[in-house]
């Protein structure tokens, strides 16, 4: 709720401090006293737009500061956290204007936009019976409130589900139909191209192992005369096999008598036998594959050049030519209706979108449930409100495919109509401003367990009317008020009386300067403001006790 409010040189304040409770809190005062200029400064720390002409004369810059307490889950501590600005036991929202009309916007002493203090703003207080379209006024906002009024959020948080479920389904399948018309576009190309890969038959690593060879084959004399060379250091006349045998033979012959000591070295001679054995056989056989092919060269030649030819061709590297290849005919596999992804995506789809009907469609038969049972609640507050000719309605309208979204496929708009037989329509379009703020208030009244911000501001609700009906509005904003802070500019004495605080503006001279200046007032002397307002300028004992009968009765 809204704690305090400081202003600063707005207009006729020089310095005014309020501090504000929970319930019903009136301000009144005479025409002139400065009311208005309390909004003015208000909205000004809520990220209203301002002028320089706010600022009081002879004051280089204005400032309008408010502070509020919140509970822990509100929606302005969310998007606290989302700016990364630090939180504390007050919310404080700050606003400065220089009288050139720059301003400067602060949140808990942090430079923030302008825009961001209006969005925060938003969440915190609700001034009702201006023009401005806001709040209820916003048939934007309708279909929520008749939601949150049915206790629907359930229902629209599952039709909200259902639909991004679709849309990212319908998706999918778009991006593959989009994908098949493309291969479809490319179809001759696509066959073209992977039937000259699959003749060519790319291998992964292919490259790699033909270039080795290549590279082998044409340093083949080289190769061979050092093949043929140790060939005859290892297997020549007198070679190493030849020496490692006459070695053997002549440790054979002495094995008998040198013991279990020479064992270890025939074993050893053995081995290096095999291995030279294995050394020359790999030898002859890396020699005969020189020899095997004197074409082979050209062959591996043509080959790479193959190779390379398509890699540029197709703009891939030689390795890449196999995937690009399964790419081909994954396409190819599209457009001859064999990709079962398809067809999984298209039911998928369906299924998503069958799911979003329906709970769309119980969405929309729930809040027609609602919006009778709402529309009633309205109409009964409207009588005691001198509004017993007017009629109000919820309007819900199903929209085209098109404009299906998250919150399901209606549109809900609150209609009035303000006398018999005339057509309902938006409220801030038909009803005048005294009516609109009494419709407001009744529309609050109904919506008050569901109220989203914790503050609301009246700004004279009682206008054009007195008596029972001030009376009857009077007791809707107590009752209002049960729920959510309200505060209320009236000029009505019966409002006032059932106030829990009362706050009078007036102005006053100081220094031989005209100020506004509140001030909270006790019970006798809201005994005297409300005589006043019931008496006019000259307060008599017998507006003092009517004054006593409003707040005897209003106790």
């Amino acid at each position: 709720m809204l704690a305090g409010l400081t202003v600063q040189n707005i207009v006729l304040i020089d310095r005014l401090e309020l501090s504000l409770a929970a319930g019903l809190t009136a301000l009144t005062g005479e025409t002139g006293a400065g009311k208005s200029i309390l909004l003015d400064a208000l909205g000004l720390a809520l990220g209203a737009r301002a002028e320089g002409g706010l600022v009081r004369a002879g004051a280089s810059q204005a400032v309008a500061t408010a502070a509020f307490t919140l509970p822990e889950k509100h929606a302005a501590n969310a998007i606290l956290e989302e700016q990364g600005i630090e939180r504390d036991d007050l919310l404080i929202l700050r606003r400065q204007l220089g009288a050139d009309g720059k301003s400067r916007a602060f949140v808990n002493d942090q430079p923030v936009s302008v825009a961001l203090l209006r969005k925060i703003g938003e969440t915190l207080i609700e001034i009702e019976g201006q023009f401005e379209v806001h709040g209820l006024l916003d048939p934007a906002t309708h279909r929520a409130h008749l939601d949150a009024f049915g206790g629907l959020e359930a229902a629209a948080e599952k039709t909200r589900d259902a639909y991004r479920a679709w849309h990212q389904a319908q998706a999918a399948l778009d991006n593959a139909n989009a994908e098949l018309e493309r291969a479809r576009a490319d179809e001759d190309y696509l066959r073209h191209a992977a039937g000259e890969l699959e003749l060519a038959d790319p291998k992964p690593d292919e490259e790699t192992a033909l270039t080795t060879e290549r590279q082998q084959l044409m340093h083949r004399e080289q190769l061979q005369e050092a093949i043929d060379a140790a060939h005859g250091e290892l297997a020549g006349e007198r070679g190493a096999d030849r020496a490692l045998a006459a070695a053997s033979r002549r440790l054979q012959r002495i094995a008998d008598k040198a013991g279990a000591g020479l064992e270890p070295v025939t074993g050893a001679l053995d081995r290096a036998a095999a291995e030279l054995a294995e050394g020359i056989a790999g030898l002859q056989r890396l020699a005969a594959s020189l020899d095997a092919n004197p074409n082979r060269l050209e062959k591996l030649d043509d080959r790479l050049n193959l190779l390379r030819e398509l890699a540029r061709k197709h703009r891939v590297p030689v390795t890449g030519l196999t995937d690009l290849l399964a790419d081909l005919k994954r396409r190819l596999a599209l457009i001859e209706g064999r990709s079962a992804d398809l067809g999984a995506l298209k039911k998928a789809a369906e299924t998503s979108l069958a799911a979003y009907r329906a709970a769309a469609t119980a969405l929309s038969a729930a809040r027609a449930k609602a919006a009778k049972a709402m529309d009633a609640a309205v109409n009964k507050e409207l009588p005691p409100l001198k509004l017993e000719k007017a009629r109000f309605a919820t309007r819900i309208e199903i929209l085209g495919e098109a404009d299906w979204g998250e919150g399901g496929w209606d549109r809900v708009q609150f209609q009035v109509a303000t006398n018999p037989g005339a057509t309902p329509g938006p409220i801030n379009r038909i009803a005048s401003g005294g009516e609109l703020a009494r419709f407001m208030l009744a529309l609050k009244v109904t919506l008050a367990s569901n109220q989203p911000v914790p503050t609301l501001v009246f700004d004279e609700v009682d206008s054009g009317i007195g008596g029972a009906t001030a009376a009857a509005v009077g007791e809707r904003l107590r009752r209002l008020a049960k729920k959510v802070q309200v505060l209320v500019i009236t000029h009505s004495p019966q409002v006032a009386a059932l106030a829990q605080n009362h706050l009078r503006v007036e102005k006053r001279t100081v220094k031989g300067k005209i100020a506004t200046a509140t001030t909270p007032l006790d019970a006798a002397e809201r005994r005297e403001e409300i005589a006043r307002m019931l008496s006019g300028a000259v307060v008599t004992d017998e507006a003092r006790a009517a004054a006593d009968k409003l707040l005897v009765g209003a106790a």
